[in-house]
């Protein structure tokens, strides 16, 4: 247990060794942190497009009721997401098979909670099935950004080859304005 303990410790100071960054790396950092999230609400914004286009043809034309035109609606959502927010946003190389069996865990618990809420509001309570479906869009976009952002790609954010372009800019960053002033020192 203690050796476990003492690892545990090693690690966190590992991380604060890797936090303590430039000025331009923290820079570098945050914008590039607003444009994961960005990435993310524009990819999420297309699967709700792929999501309120199936949904509205399977409730308007083919005139089932809330609940099987929501849950189809939201499987195919919910692969489209997945596999543009892996590859650009998170940029992971990890296991596919393992994320997206992380992923089913998340939507093992929203899926039914959103179906049994969802069908409640528009055949219990009548609310309309479009302000239902925009309202459970918008919890399971930020509830699924950040179970991605802290367990699905925790260990594996710029592991593929984009991330780690990303990760080297990062790196680097203030470094470029630092070798100048060297090459000056030296030629002294």
């Amino acid at each position: 247990m203690s050796d476990e303990i003492i690892k545990e410790e090693q690690n966190n100071t590992q991380d604060a060794v890797q936090e303590e960054l430039t000025p331009e790396q923290q820079k570098l950092k945050r914008k590039n942190e607003i444009i994961r999230v960005i990435k993310f609400v524009l990819f999420s914004a297309s699967a709700g497009i792929i999501q309120t286009v199936t949904f509205t043809l399977m409730n308007e034309i083919g005139k089932l009721p809330y609940w099987p035109s929501y849950l189809t609606a939201l499987i195919l959502s919910v692969i489209w997401n997945f596999t543009f927010n892996r590859k650009f946003t998170f940029k992971s190389a990890s296991n596919v098979p393992i994320a997206m069996l992380k992923v089913l865990g998340f939507y093992a618990v929203f899926t039914p909670l959103s179906t049994l809420w969802g069908d409640a509001l528009t055949e219990k309570a009548h609310w309309n099935e479009y302000l239902v479906l925009a309202m459970t869009m918008a919890i399971n976009m930020i509830t699924e950004y950040l179970f991605c952002t802290f367990v699905v790609f925790r260990k594996s954010i710029n592991t593929n080859d984009l991330g780690k372009k990303e990760k080297a800019a990062l790196e680097n960053a203030g470094k470029v304005e630092e070798a100048p002033q060297e090459e000056a020192k030296t030629k002294e």
